[in-house]
Formats: C-alpha cells, sequence, structure tokens
C-alpha cells in the first residue's frame, strides 16, 4: 500500500497523508451520515455521551465539535475500522498484527471551528513501546484555510515528552509555547482532498487553528496501536474486550518492551473531560505560538 518514499517521510517528519484510501462513494456516505447527527444535535443542549459541542451551539444552529466513538453511533463509521486499505497501511508500517483502540470525529463546521492546542497523543496513553498512531479520514478537502492538522516535523523523535499539565499540576492535554520545547514555526499542515488519509505518530507534537474559511472540516480519527504495544494505564474492560479490538493478526501476551520516554498523565484534571474540555481556559496557547 505505502511506497518506500512514504514510509520514509514518515520515519523522518513523523507524519504522511496518503491520497485516495476512500472512494467518493464511501465519503458522500459518511457526509450525509454525518450531516444527521448534525441535525439531531438541534436537541441536545450540552455536552453529552455522543456530542461535544461549540459554545455558540443553539437548537437553531446546532453547532457539533466532536461525536465522541463514532463507531459505536453508526456502522458507516464501524466500517471504517477494519477498512482494507487503512489496515494496508498500518501493516506496511508496523507488521501484520494491529489493534484498534478508539476513534472520534472532530468538526470544524465553516468560519467557527475550535482549535486544538499543540499536544502529543502519548502523552495521554503511554505504552510499552510507540507503535501507535492516528488516522485520520478526509470527509472533506482540507486545505490551510478551514485548519488542519498542524505537524512539527520530527517531534516524534524528541528525548522527552514534552508538558502537559497545567500550573495547578494537574495533566490538562496541552503544551505550553511560551515554555518553546519546540520550532512552533516549523509546523506544516497536512493537506489533501476528500478520501484521502492522514497518519500521524503517536509522539509528533500537533496542533490545528480554528476554521476560518467557508468550507467544513470533518476529520474522522481512529487510534491504533501495534499488537505487543501494551498500555501502562492498564484496560479496564478486561482481557477478553481488548483482545476484541484486534483489526489484523493475532494478539500477543508478550508485550514489546522500547525505551521510550513515559511521563503519566496523572494527577487528571480534576473535571475529566474531552481534549476540549481539558484545554479549555488555557488563553489560546496555539495562537501565542502562531504569533512569534
Amino acid at each position: 500500500m505505502l511506497t518506500q518514499a512514504q514510509k520514509d517521510e514518515y520515519e523522518s517528519v513523523g507524519a504522511i497523508v496518503v491520497p485516495d484510501v476512500l472512494s467518493p462513494a464511501e465519503v458522500a456516505e459518511l457526509r450525509a451520515v454525518t450531516d444527521g447527527f448534525v441535525e439531531r444535535a438541534r436537541a441536545v443542549t450540552t455536552h453529552d455521551a455522543i456530542y461535544d459541542l461549540e459554545d455558540s451551539h443553539t437548537p437553531a444552529q446546532p453547532r457539533v465539535r466532536r461525536i465522541k466513538a463514532p463507531h459505536v453511533h453508526h456502522a458507516a463509521y464501524a466500517a471504517l475500522v477494519r477498512h482494507p486499505k487503512i489496515v494496508a497501511v498500518l501493516q506496511d508500517l508496523w507488521g501484520p498484527d494491529i489493534r484498534f483502540d478508539t476513534a472520534k470525529l472532530n468538526l470544524k463546521s465553516a468560519g467557527f471551528g475550535a482549535a486544538v492546542e499543540w499536544h502529543q497523543d502519548w502523552a495521554f496513553y503511554p505504552h510499552t513501546n510507540d507503535d501507535l498512531a492516528a488516522v485520520g479520514v478526509m470527509m472533506d478537502d482540507m486545505e490551510l484555510e478551514n485548519g488542519p492538522l498542524l505537524i512539527i516535523p520530527g517531534s516524534h523523535k524528541d528525548p522527552v515528552v514534552h508538558d502537559h499539565h497545567g500550573e495547578d499540576g494537574r495533566f490538562c492535554g496541552a503544551m505550553d509555547p511560551a515554555k518553546k520545547e519546540v520550532d512552533y514555526g516549523a509546523a506544516v499542515p497536512l493537506t489533501g482532498k476528500a478520501g484521502s488519509i492522514t497518519v500521524h505518530h503517536v509522539r509528533a507534537v500537533h496542533g490545528s487553528a480554528p476554521n476560518t474559511s467557508n468550507r467544513d472540516r470533518r476529520l474522522l480519527l481512529f487510534q491504533f496501536r501495534a499488537a505487543d504495544a501494551w498500555p501502562l494505564l492498564g484496560f479496564p474492560d478486561g482481557m477478553e474486550a481488548y483482545d476484541k479490538l484486534m483489526v489484523a493478526g493475532k494478539p500477543t501476551l508478550t508485550p514489546r518492551l522500547e525505551a521510550v520516554p513515559v511521563k503519566l498523565p496523572l494527577p487528571p484534571a480534576e473535571k475529566q473531560g474531552s481534549i476540549y474540555e481539558n484545554q479549555k481556559g488555557l488563553k489560546n496557547r496555539f495562537f501565542a505560538a502562531a504569533a512569534e
């Protein structure tokens, strides 16, 4: 599925864009299903088990920023967990044994979609090795103006886990650009046409700006890991449920231990929520970095 050049780019940059993974018909179905979720959000007044809402959400103007665990709520999303082209990309990077984790659908509607502050996914869920990645399915064309993912090239090789704790010492899920732990000016956008996918390494520093364009930007994100990468925080649903997350190959009882930097996301924020809620009140750190 991947060329050697794409594998080399992933190794060097920490992210790649793979075009034409989904067909136009698959993209059209995802858009229609998502439109239905947004329409039904008119009846929702606050965050719940399915929706994270924009602060400006109203019944008259439903504004959804995230659909939580979309694969649980509709078969069209669930089908992508084992999409053969997506699985083939991951097998090219890690080998035959692939395990799913979870998914989320981030919506940045035209003109108001919220930013996501700079962070490393690794800070949220460290494992015994770092063969983990998020696969982003582009439901819309992604261009610089509508808030694509921005990646700091090579940051997945940094020898430390960057600080994601707030002033109160609790895990907040965002880095502080004022500390200048990475070169934010080097960030590159992951742009492409609808039907493309992004793959970014679990340790790559990334974020995204608001959508200031007149075009939607909906990115369906799936978290995957090599089967021998075991979560250091455990798997509370038990071993049987954990092995049901296998999407290719065989599970193993032998975790692969690598010398990777780890800092646990503890103590947790006093009020647990989505990344948007955890990052709320951080005073637009993203833009502080962008202005430098």
